[in-house]
């Protein structure tokens, strides 16, 4: 049942009496659709030979967070993002399973910096694309992001997840 027939029916005598039920399964209609949701946003910045990159990431630290990523999404603006927290360093694999977008990702070590980037990678794609090493983080952009701003193995990455060294 849609929201608006939902209110339609509870409407009483020109006032609108919204049950505890009715509000606790209109939240859930809300919840149920992945675009919905809203994850915490956050300032992260790159610093490039050519200069500091400033990018506003979504953050994706529980599991479900981690396990959605940027799946079904159909665009990602320039200087938009994923940071994917992977506490403690580890080796981590990604896919682009279910992901319609051709992204870069971007492998950060604990200290902050690049170890490695996975540039252009195909949507829909179950092949493994790997950190190659261990890293703390993912850095998810629209691909052709690290070419356009000269994002490079080495770089620091500017971020509360990532120890300053």
């Amino acid at each position: 049942m849609n929201f608006a027939l939902m209110v339609a029916r509870l409407r009483i005598g020109g006032r609108l009496m919204m049950s505890l039920a009715a509000a606790s399964a209109a939240f859930a209609i809300l919840c149920a659709n992945p675009a919905a949701r809203a994850a915490s946003v956050e300032p992260l910045e790159i610093a490039t030979k050519s200069g500091v990159r400033v990018f506003s990431v979504e953050m994706a630290t529980t599991e479900d967070e981690k396990t959605q990523g940027l799946m079904y999404r159909k665009e990602l603006p320039d200087g938009k993002g994923m940071l994917f927290d992977f506490s403690p360093e580890q080796q981590i694999s990604m896919w682009m399973k279910n992901t319609y977008i051709s992204l870069d990702m971007i492998f950060i070590r604990a200290d902050g910096r690049i170890l490695r980037i996975a540039e252009n990678t195909e949507p829909l794609s179950t092949r493994i694309i790997s950190s190659g090493g261990l890293a703390k983080g993912v850095l998810e952009v629209i691909a052709g992001t690290a070419q356009k701003y000269g994002i490079q193995p080495g770089d620091r990455v500017a971020h509360p997840l990532f120890n300053k060294r």
